[in-house]
């Protein structure tokens, strides 16, 4: 057994003090050392593939990011892991907790789990070893992770089994008042073929930001696809896998760099995927971040079948998930008074009317380039 700060003072030395994760009895002490540690970043995620982005995206900005969850989260993990961390070749170091080992008495729930955690490690091509369970295993583990990370730039795994790290209390912290999230602004809604394209919106997004300043994430999609066919520019990524992940990848990246500003493009389906993350973005305020829902009411870019958004009051949602800035329309106007918002989270939910065009291209320029290149012009390759 060891104490969690044996570890956690050992791997901010490598630079990892960005952690995101959901809570596990396996993880407390290594968790709650963290919370209490103001240097070191925390953020509570709505699940375990969010806690994965989010590490991501402060990976991104130039941390080293920690996702932590319990094995029976690792469903909730896989879309990012495989086709996010992966595909970009964005290293994270994912703790994972060994519920229902074999051998282990534990909840029945976690049986299943238990006998093939290593198995789906395997599969999803995340090397793993044990977490350390003496002061004397932390240092080649680290050095293990550091070797992996600097050859394949992949994610790496740590199993912790039951009792590895000894109790730590958390302490209590005094939360500041936080200001009611504002009215909801903006037009009405008019009628579906009067609404503007998604190539108009993304246009005039494209003509109105700076590049210098600004990192724009395009969920997976027509939407990405149809951004770099307007401007292909070093401040833009484009996701092609992890639906609904966008805004937790742009959440981590504006908690780690917040003298940038980060533009989260997001579409209704993907954004139902995920409404968790709403409440994650509303909790810890990240002033530099701007969220664009483009809502057709679709999941066009896979035969236009219908998506639940005609009933969702996205904008609502957001506005009681505790976003400063919550607007919704289907204008320009509206995209315009999204951009001028000076104090984020800022919110748009932008009804536009279905389809692309015929011709859409895919982006010539790989996932790994255009992730490489992002963080070359921000300065954290």
């Amino acid at each position: 057994m060891i104490d969690a700060r044996e570890f956690v003072e050992a791997a901010r030395t490598r630079g990892f003090d960005f952690y995101a994760g959901v809570p596990c009895s396996f993880l407390t002490p290594f968790i709650n050392y963290v919370i209490n540690t103001e240097s070191l970043r925390y953020v509570c995620a709505a699940n375990e593939g969010d806690a994965v982005a989010l590490a991501a995206g402060a990976t991104l900005g130039g941390r080293r990011g920690v996702a932590m969850m319990q094995n029976s989260g690792l469903g909730n993990a896989v879309s990012p892991l495989t086709s996010l961390t992966w595909t970009f070749r964005i290293p994270v170091l994912v703790v994972c907790t060994h519920r229902g080992a074999p051998d282990v008495k534990d909840e029945p729930q976690h049986e299943l789990m238990g006998a093939i955690t290593e198995r789906m490690l395997e599969t999803m091509s995340l090397p793993w070893c044990e977490f350390p369970r003496e002061t004397s295993a932390i240092r080649p583990a680290l050095d293990r992770i550091d070797a992996h990370i600097a050859s394949e730039h992949t994610p790496y795994g740590l199993v912790m089994q039951k009792g590895t790290c000894a109790p730590c209390a958390l302490e209590p912290k005094i939360s500041a008042p936080r200001a009611q999230p504002s009215s909801i602004a903006g037009t009405g809604a008019c009628a579906t073929a009067a609404r503007l394209s998604r190539h108009a919106v993304l246009t005039r997004l494209v003509e109105a930001t700076d590049p210098a300043r600004t990192v724009i994430i395009a969920t997976t999609g027509f939407t990405g696809r149809e951004l770099y066919a307007i401007a292909d520019r070093p401040n833009q990524l484009y996701m092609v896998g992890s639906m609904g992940c966008a805004s937790s990848l742009g959440l981590g990246l504006a908690l780690a760099r917040p003298d940038l500003r980060v533009i989260v493009i997001d579409g209704d389906g993907a954004q139902l995927m995920r409404l968790g993350n709403l409440a994650t973005v509303g909790a810890y305020q990240p002033r530099n971040l701007i969220h664009l829902l483009l809502d057709n009411e679709v999941h066009d870019s896979t035969g236009a079948q219908a998506t639940v958004a005609a009933t969702t009051e996205f904008a609502a949602i957001a506005r009681a998930c505790g976003y400063a800035s919550v607007l919704r329309g289907d204008t320009l106007a509206d995209l315009e008074q999204l951009l001028e918002s000076e104090i984020g989270p800022a919110f748009l939910h932008l009804k536009i009317r279905p389809g692309a065009a015929a011709d859409l291209p895919r982006p010539t320029i790989t996932p790994v380039q255009v992730r490489a290149r992002l963080m070359q012009h921000i300065g954290t390759s």
